[in-house]
């Protein structure tokens, strides 16, 4: 899909749409023909149906089949078991040429890695463009398979995350970046 059409909502495309269940909350997962176009996270499934039919309000969207829910159970999986690698999937990436840069440099951190927004700038030859680095992971809107969880602050700390800093961390858990956090002991 080009990008014009893109912003146009999809006019002439037909997109599969599902979601699925992830213990970290609902999954949805979209194809166009060419691949992945949406792999998105969140606690409502039909608030993550609803704002995806919204952005892509001239397409025709349909449901699954058994060759999806086949897929939709691969990014399930790769949800629950982020050291899987994401790299067999296809993937229909739309966003400007900087966003595909950094999206480019994502997909590069290791597994188990994790970078600094200000690394990934360098990375891709922008090192100026530290905030719109932070931009570009913003805008990803294939969670997981574009790894964005894997970029932190210059202190190491978490910051902001499309899908919440919970989730990024506990997928940063499990890939081994992190050390689980411990519950605060209760009061007695």
């Amino acid at each position: 899909m080009t990008p014009s059409r893109f912003r146009a909502g999809g006019p002439d495309e037909q997109i599969r749409v599902a979601v699925g269940e992830t213990t970290l909350g609902s999954v949805l997962v979209a194809t166009t023909e060419q691949g992945v176009c949406a792999i998105e996270l969140g606690d409502d499934p039909d608030g993550l149906l609803r704002s995806f039919q919204e952005r892509f309000h001239a397409a025709t969207v349909v449901g699954d089949d058994p060759d999806f829910e086949r897929l939709v159970a691969t990014v399930v999986g790769l949800v629950e078991h982020p050291r899987r690698a994401a790299a067999d999937l296809p993937l229909d990436v739309r966003g400007t040429a900087f966003q595909e840069r950094v999206w480019q440099a994502l997909r590069a951190i290791p597994t188990g890695s994790t970078s600094t927004y200000r690394e990934v700038a360098a990375a891709i030859g922008a090192p100026s463009s530290v905030r719109a680095v932070a931009g570009a992971c913003a805008a990803n809107h294939l969670a997981v398979a574009i790894p964005c969880h894997r970029v932190v602050r210059t202190d190491g700390g978490l910051s902001g995350y499309r899908w919440g800093i919970d989730r990024k961390r506990a997928l940063l858990e499990r890939e081994g970046a992190l050390e689980p956090v411990s519950p605060a002991p209760s009061p007695r």
